[in-house]
This record gives C-alpha cells, sequence and structure tokens, in this order.
C-alpha cells in the first residue's frame, strides 16, 4: 500500500509538513514514523519514512527535478 502512493504525493505531504512545522518538520515527520513502527504497522512506517527523506530534502533545497515547491 505504501508503495502506491505516488511520489508527488509523497512530497506534497511532505512540503504540507514543512509549512505546519518550519525546522520541526523532521522532528514531527520521524515520531509518526517511529509511532506506526511500536504499533505494528509497517505500511504506514515506510510511508512515514518517504515523507521523511523528502522533507529532509526539502529543508536542504533539493527539489527533485519536475517537482516544486508550493
Amino acid at each position: 500500500m505504501a508503495r502506491d502512493i505516488s511520489e508527488r504525493d509523497v512530497w506534497l505531504a511532505a512540503n504540507v509538513l514543512v509549512k505546519q512545522h518550519g525546522g520541526d518538520a523532521p522532528i514531527f515527520a520521524a515520531t509518526r514514523a517511529d509511532e506506526w513502527l511500536a504499533a505494528g504497522d509497517m505500511d504506514q512506517y515506510l510511508l512515514s519514512k518517504r515523507i521523511l527523506h523528502a522533507v529532509d530534502q526539502l529543508l536542504l533545497a533539493k527539489v527533485p527535478e519536475g517537482c516544486q515547491v508550493m
């Protein structure tokens, strides 16, 4: 299921987290990933890790070609 989420949607979610949490977005995203892992939901955990990676990239201003920051 997590694999079914498009890269575009992952980046959109990451962008929302950065807008809402600013520099704390990675902490928020990592905490959510840890919560999913503790709950045993590997699908949501993997999705959260993808979002966390995108958040990190956004904060480093490394946006993949074809994507734009909104």
